[in-house]
């Protein structure tokens, strides 16, 4: 079963991934040994130029996002569905996932150690852009008569837009974005967690080899169970899922890291030289920073608009203090889990070793060598980050294709919530196809679909960024004559 659906899925990915992916060098017969993703670029220029347009809101609002998160500033709010840290915990759960565990993994393997560096460049880069774009989930949501909130960038691209004479533009950034976030949904947010979560699983189990199709209907049955209960069902299960994971998994990293402490000259050398193309190991200096960088913003998902759906639910008046709330993300996501993922990898010695272990296995691996039951350790954080990553990734689909298909369904079908059902079924049936998938069809798949959500969102982003700025220097001023700066 699995090589049926192997040959029906991989052609499809090799056709359209030429659109994200470029070889500058293939015009002159040079092999790079990777194609060059447009989308980094994209990302870094403008998570540069939105830290100096916030003035640099990844530092000073860092602080103020613990507070707000902890509860201790939440005002009385009937506006939304959840709490500030059910949002975050949701949001979390989206992007604390397998890209962590596997997607590190391959950006060691591709471009070696020295892509730790530029995976943590793309974590705090990307705080300012998680805080614009949830600022503006916040700013541009729409509650129906049922309490029900519907936010993202669907919506502050065509409302947003069209506020500054480009309704039309805005609009079709809109849909191009809703057609992606459905896309992501079952790539990397669904099949690249279960492909990783079984990979895991037969690797500790070998009798499980081949049988992908099964453990994906098994794996689609507990999803079903907790995603039919919507928003408040899958923030409430993030509340408890995403604290726990997150603890076990860098508690049992630092177990490895401090147990390799005679390393730790050797190995941070080894990050900075290959990061700078000082040593050229692996892919040099292109590719420690293409790859880290890739990797990095595929892991915390900051510019690429995925975020704002889960934070635009959150009960609050006020939208700057959201996306305060969310610029912790990038910094939890990337500099401290993925930091913990590569340098275990770099610890464990496998950094700069030939192997023929893929993702998830080759962290399995690095933790197999301080203790040999370690993997299985990683096996229940694997399957809690692949669990949570995919009912957070749920959400988000669903109302991309609520916000295009909603209204036309209703009409030619009086089935209530006709368009949820469907997708629904779409969506499960994908955990179902990922996990009997190829790794690298997956991987380019979910690059894909991701990463490509970064050009309609950002672009829409750059005609706000004036009035997000101009939101935060009001917030700002309130809320320094109303505290002591000392506090904030």
């Amino acid at each position: 079963m699995d090589e049926v659906v192997n040959s029906l899925f991989e052609p499809l990915v090799k056709l359209l991934s030429g659109f994200l992916f470029w070889d500058p060098f293939k015009a002159f017969g040079v092999d790079i040994g990777f194609r060059f993703p447009l989308v980094v670029m994209w990302l870094m220029i403008w998570g540069v130029y939105f830290t100096f347009r916030m003035g640099f809101i990844n530092i000073r609002g860092f602080k103020l996002s613990l507070l707000i998160t902890s509860g201790k500033l939440d005002r009385n709010s009937n506006k939304g569905e959840v709490s500030h840290f059910q949002a975050l915990s949701t949001a979390l759960s989206a992007t604390v996932g397998l890209g962590n565990i596997a997607g590190v993994a391959i950006a060691i393997s591709l471009g070696g150690p020295g892509a730790t560096f530029w995976m943590i460049m793309a974590g705090l880069l990307g705080m300012s852009l998680k805080f614009t774009e949830c600022t503006l989930g916040q700013k541009y949501r729409v509650i129906d008569s049922n309490g029900r909130v519907s936010g993202g960038p669907m919506y502050y691209l065509s409302q947003g837009l069209a506020k500054r004479n480009m309704k039309i533009f805005g609009k079709i950034l809109a849909v191009i974005f809703s057609v992606l976030v459905i896309g992501a949904s079952f790539g990397g947010g669904n099949m690249f967690q279960s492909n990783q979560a079984f990979s895991q699983m037969s690797y500790i189990i070998p009798w499980l080899n081949g049988k992908g199709f099964y453990f994906g209907i098994v794996l689609a049955i507990l999803v079903g169970l907790v995603v039919l209960g919507g928003i408040k069902s899958i923030a409430r299960v993030a509340s408890r899922i995403v604290p726990f994971m997150v603890v076990l998994y860098i508690s049992t990293s630092l177990i490895i890291i401090f147990m390799n402490l005679d390393r730790v000259g050797e190995v941070f050398r080894m990050i900075v030289e290959q990061a700078f193309g000082l040593k050229p190991i692996a892919g040099g200096f292109f590719g420690a920073f293409i790859i880290g960088f890739q990797r990095g913003a595929f892991s915390n998902e900051a510019g690429i608009g995925s975020a704002s759906i889960a934070h635009s639910a959150a009960r609050t008046d006020e939208p700057v203090s959201e996306g305060i709330v969310a610029l912790l993300e990038p910094f939890i996501d990337t500099v401290v889990v993925c930091t913990m993922t590569a340098l275990v990898i770099n610890f464990s010695g496998l950094a700069n070793q030939q192997t023929n272990l893929q993702g998830a296995q080759l962290t399995s691996a690095a933790f197999a060598t301080v203790l040999p039951w370690f993997p299985y350790l990683l096996a229940v954080a694997i399957l809690l980050f692949a669990f949570s990553t995919m009912i957070s990734w749920s959400y988000y689909g669903l109302k991309g294709f609520n916000y295009l298909f909603e209204k036309p369904l209703s009409k030619l079908f009086p089935i209530p919530n006709l368009s949820t059902k469907v997708f629904y079924v779409f969506f499960l049936l994908f955990i179902v196809i990922g996990s009997a998938s190829n790794l690298w069809a997956v991987m380019d798949f979910s690059d894909m679909m991701i990463l490509g959500m970064a050009f309609p969102n950002i672009l829409g982003m750059i005609f706000l960024a004036s009035e997000v700025r101009a939101d935060l220097d009001n917030f700002w001023n309130r809320w320094k004559r109303n505290n002591n700066p000392d506090n904030a």
